[in-house]
C-alpha cells in the first residue's frame, strides 16, 4: 500500500534549522508526556511534507539526560510523520571514522540510566522487537544523499549512548571500543526505541565532531566539538534536502509500520483505559 511521505527531522547539536522550506510556520504540539523539546517547524521541501524539531531546543537549553524523548516522539507522530530522519553529533571511536565524516548507525548499545525508555507500562504491557533498530531503507537513502553532496559517510557503525552531560573517561571509551562500539553519543537512546514503539521507521546519522579520548593524549572540549558541528552543519542541511528531494513519489509500506502487531502482551480485560488514554497517538493504530 502506497501513501505520501512526511518526514521528521529531529536536528541534533549543530542543526537548529531547515532551509529551503516553504510554507513553513512553528506549531506548539500538546503531548500526554509533557512538553517535547520546542515547537514543531512545519513545510515542504521539494513538494514533500517535512516536520523539523531540534533535539536541545533553539538556542540549546536542554541537556541531553533531560531530554522528554516521550514527548518529541509522540509529538512528532501526531505532527503526521510517517518516518524519522534523525541527526546527532557523535564522537569517534575509531580511526577511519574522522571528524568531519558522517556515519549512519545500524545498532545501538544503551547505557543511559535516568530516562523514561518506553510509552508502555503496567495495564498495558507491550514488548516490540528491537533486534533491527533503524530502517534500512532510510538509511539507504540517507548514505546515497551525503554521497551525492560529496561527504563522507560510513555505513553499519554501532551507536553507544551514554547518559552525559559528562564526556568519557579514557577507561570508559577503550571499553567501548573493546564492545564493538564505532561511535558515541548521549541522545539516540531511548530515541530509537520510542520511535519504533510509534511504529516509526528511524534511521540516526551521526556527525562526528571528534575522536572521543580513546587516543593517547586525546581529550574531547567543547570547543573543538563547536567548531566541528560547525563545519558538518551546512552539509546536513544540504543532505537533509538531497535526502528529501529523492525520496520515492508514493511511500511503500515499511514492516515498522506495524511493529506493534502481536505485541502487547496484557488481555484485554486487563487494560487500563487510563493508560490507553495516553497512547491515542503512538499506539492509536491497534487501539482503534
Amino acid at each position: 500500500m502506497a501513501s505520501e511521505w512526511c518526514i521528521g527531522i529531529i536536528g541534533g547539536s549543530g542543526l537548529y534549522d531547515i532551509e529551503g522550506l516553504e510554507d513553513e510556520q512553528w506549531i506548539a504540539i500538546e503531548t500526554p508526556w509533557g512538553d517535547p523539546s520546542d515547537e514543531i517547524l512545519c513545510g515542504t521541501l521539494n513538494g514533500v511534507k517535512v516536520r523539523f524539531l531540534p533535539r536541545h531546543g533553539r538556542g540549546h537549553p536542554i541537556a541531553p539526560s533531560e531530554l522528554n524523548s516521550r514527548a518529541n516522539i509522540d509529538a512528532l507522530k501526531r505532527a503526521g510523520c510517517t518516518d524519522i530522519l534523525a541527526i546527532s553529533a557523535v564522537g569517534s571511536l575509531r580511526e577511519a571514522i574522522e571528524p568531519g565524516r558522517f556515519a549512519i548507525a545500524e545498532q545501538f548499545i544503551d547505557r543511559t540510566t535516568a530516562r523514561p525508555s518506553s510509552f508502555f507500562s503496567s495495564g498495558y504491557v507491550t514488548h516490540v522487537s528491537m533486534a533491527d533498530p533503524v530502517c534500512s531503507r532510510l538509511s539507504e537513502m540517507a548514505a546515497k544523499a551525503i554521497t551525492a553532496c560529496k561527504g563522507k559517510v560510513a555505513t553499519g557503525a554501532t551507536y553507544i549512548a551514554i547518559e552525559g552531560p559528562q564526556f568519557s573517561t579514557r577507561a570508559e571509551s577503550r571499553m567501548y571500543r573493546q564492545w564493538g562500539a564505532d561511535i558515541i553519543g548521549m541522545t539516540a537512546m531511548p530515541e530509537a526505541r520510542l520511535a519504533r514503539e510509534a511504529e516509526l521507521p528511524y534511521s540516526l546519522i551521526g556527525m562526528v565532531t571528534d575522536y572521543d579520548c580513546w587516543r593517547e593524549g586525546e581529550a574531547v572540549d567543547v570547543a573543538q566539538v563547536v567548531a566541528q558541528m560547525k563545519d558538518n552543519g551546512q552539509l546536513a542541511r544540504e543532505m537533509v534536502a538531497k535526502f528529501v528531494g529523492s525520496l520515492p513519489k508514493k511511500r511503500k509500506a515499511s514492516p515498522i509500520d506495524t511493529a506493534l502487531d502481536d505485541a502487547v502482551i496484557t488481555a484485554p480485560d486487563e487494560q487500563e483505559p487510563e493508560i490507553m488514554a495516553r497512547l491515542d497517538a503512538v499506539a492509536g493504530r491497534i487501539l482503534g
